[in-house]
C-alpha cells in the first residue's frame, strides 16, 4: 500500500472545524496554541465560532492550514505517515509543513500574508469566478482564450476532475466565456462565491509581494515527496519550492493531473486532512479503483483508523 495525505484548499472553512478533536486530543489544542502565538490571534474562537473573519483570505488560509496541521498531528501519533503529499492550492502549504520545507509558524505568517496579498491585488467586485460542468478542458481553453483577447482576462484556473474546471478573470470576461460555455454545450456553468480571480495573470501583482515575502522564511528541501499543482512533478529542492511558491498563485491549479500523478507513481490510497470532503469527492471522479479517506472531525478519524487497521 502507498499512502498520500492531501490537504484542504481555500473553501472548505467553516465555523466548527477541528473543535471536536480540539476538546478530545491534546495534540490538536498544542497546534492551535502554536498558531494563536505564531500570529497573535484567538486561532479557537476564529475556527470554532460564528464570525465574520473566517471567509475573509487573509484570516481563511491561516485557519485552514491549522486545522490542518492538528489533524495531521494527531494522525502522526496515532503512527500514520503518508509517502507522498499533496494540497490544493492553499493546501500546499500544509503539504509543505508535513514534509519540513517550512516551520508550521513561518508557514501561518506566509500564508497570512498571502492571503492578504491575494485579496488585494484585485479590487473587490472586479474578479469573478465560475465553475464548469461537463465539458472538455480544450474546449474550455480554447472559449476562454477567444473571450481574453477581446474582453480582457479569463481562463482556466482549477481543473478539479473530469467535467469539472473552474475559470476565472474580470467579472464581465468570465459572464461573457460563461454564456458562450454554455452555447458550446457546458452541462452547467455556475458562478462561484469568492473574492478574487485567483489562480490568473490578475494576481501577479500578490504574486511579487509574496515573492519579496518569501525571502524571509527559511525554505529546506522536502523530506518526503510532494506534488506540485502547477508542474503536476515532485518538487525536489527549496530553490524550486521558492519559484513555485511564487508561479502558483498566479497559474491554474492542476489538481486532476496531480492525482493522475500520484496513482502513476503506485499511490494507491488517499487521506484527505483538513476541513470538508471536497478533495474526495474530486478523487472519487477522477479514479474509482484507489481507497480514499478523509479525517475532519472524531467519527472520520475513528472511521480512516479502522480502514487502515
Amino acid at each position: 500500500m502507498k499512502t498520500a495525505f492531501v490537504y484542504s484548499g481555500q473553501g472548505a472553512q467553516y465555523a466548527g472545524m477541528g473543535k471536536e478533536l480540539y476538546e478530545e486530543y491534546d495534540s490538536v489544542k498544542d497546534i492551535f496554541q502554536q498558531a494563536s502565538e505564531a500570529l497573535q490571534l484567538d486561532m479557537q474562537s476564529l475556527c470554532f465560532e460564528e464570525n465574520d473573519l473566517l471567509n475573509q483570505t487573509m484570516y481563511t488560509q491561516p485557519a485552514i492550514l491549522t486545522v490542518s496541521m492538528a489533524i495531521d498531528a494527531l494522525l502522526t501519533e496515532k503512527g500514520l505517515q503518508p509517502d507522498v503529499v499533496a494540497g490544493l492550492s492553499l493546501g500546499e502549504y500544509s503539504a509543505f509543513v508535513k514534509a519540513g520545507v517550512l516551520s508550521f509558524p513561518e508557514a501561518l505568517q506566509l500564508v497570512k500574508k498571502r492571503g492578504q496579498y491575494m485579496t488585494e491585488a484585485v479590487p473587490l467586485g472586479e474578479g469573478a469566478m465560475a465553475a464548469v460542468m461537463g465539458l472538455d478542458r480544450l474546449i474550455i481553453e480554447q472559449i476562454c482564450q477567444e473571450a481574453a483577447e477581446e474582453y480582457g482576462v479569463v481562463s482556466p484556473a482549477n481543473y478539479n476532475m473530469p467535467g469539472q474546471i473552474a475559470i476565472a478573470g474580470l467579472k464581465e470576461s468570465v459572464e461573457i466565456a460563461s454564456k458562450r460555455l454554455s452555447e458550446a454545450g457546458a452541462k452547467r456553468v455556475v458562478p462561484l462565491t469568492v473574492s478574487g480571480p485567483f489562480h490568473t495573470s490578475l494576481l501577479e501583482p500578490a504574486a511579487r509581494q509574496l515573492k519579496e515575502e518569501i525571502k524571509t522564511v527559511k525554505i529546506m528541501n522536502p523530506s518526503i515527496p510532494i506534488i506540485s499543482n502547477t508542474t503536476v512533478k515532485p518538487i525536489e529542492d527549496a530553490e524550486a519550492i521558492q519559484e513555485l511558491m511564487v508561479k502558483q498563485v498566479m497559474s491554474p491549479v492542476y489538481w486532476e493531473d496531480s492525482i493522475q500523478k500520484m496513482i502513476d507513481m503506485g499511490v494507491d490510497t488517499f487521506i484527505e486532512i483538513g476541513p470538508g470532503k471536497t478533495l474526495s469527492s474530486f478523487i472519487k471522479k477522477i479514479d474509482k479503483t484507489v481507497q480514499i479517506m478523509n479525517v475532519e472531525n472524531i467519527k472520520s478519524l475513528e472511521k480512516t483508523l479502522q480502514k487502515l487497521a
